[in-house]
């Protein structure tokens, strides 16, 4: 990549309003362009002029369903930037919530939270750590499933399939907790086995999500997490 290239992709992320976008877009849903405005308090013209930036760099797909205008983020890659630039300029000492409200939902994101397609939060970061003291991940030379790792995945019929690119297994900073979690392809396919399994719920239309008692009592039994620590 030339040093022109590296500039205008950094320049895309050095505006607040088009920040407020990829960060809320690390939900891994679609947004109209209208919900985005809304979510960033800019007028929908200011939207339509930043989306379209993003989109003619490459940093956002554009759907178009009828009249309505989609937009997700490009690919797994530009959420691992986004959530890593994040955790990155997180200031060491966070600015306190102005409400109870705010509180309760910062709360609930540092529980545990959807990161694009995978978990993140203190559940993600005990789930990492419970496979790796169990040896079914490696952390000591980069993120790798094991032999074993790979067994646990077919064991609970959890697919590993391939797409692209994508290792199957990364590291991605912690926003809240300055850690890596498990992302790539085995962390977003344990998400969506949370998910669909009922191990976990979302809260509201957010991102983050609360481990139910029957994924307390899987996760017990699958990784020994005790239910106090994903709480």
């Amino acid at each position: 990549m030339a040093a022109r290239d590296l500039a205008a992709l950094a320049a895309l992320f050095a505006d607040e309003t088009r920040a407020a976008f990829l960060l809320a877009l690390l939900d891994g849903r679609a947004w109209t362009a209208g919900e985005l405005a809304r979510h960033a308090r800019v007028a929908p013209s200011t939207a339509s002029e930043h989306l379209g930036k993003l989109v003619a760099g490459g940093v956002l797909a554009e759907e178009r369903q009828g009249r309505h205008r989609h937009v997700r983020l490009a690919d797994p890659g530009v959420a691992h930037l986004v959530e890593d630039l994040a955790a990155r300029a997180e200031p060491a000492v966070p600015e306190p919530p102005r409400t109870l409200r705010a509180a309760s939902a910062g709360r609930a994101m540092a529980r545990g939270r959807t990161c694009y397609d995978h978990l993140a939060g203190r559940l993600g970061i005990a789930i990492t750590e419970a496979m790796t003291v169990r040896g079914l991940l490696r952390q000591d030379t980069g993120f790798a499933l094991t032999d074993r790792g790979v067994d646990w995945f077919a064991e609970f019929g959890i697919p590993l399939e391939a797409k692209g690119r994508r290792p199957v297994a990364r590291g991605c900073l912690d926003l809240t907790e300055r850690r890596p979690h498990l992302a790539g392809i085995a962390g977003a396919a344990l998400c969506r086995h949370a998910l669909e399994s009922g191990w976990c719920v979302r809260i509201g239309s957010g991102r983050a999500v609360k481990v139910t008692p029957a994924g307390e009592d899987a996760l017990h039994r699958a990784l020994g997490i005790a239910p106090a620590i994903i709480r």
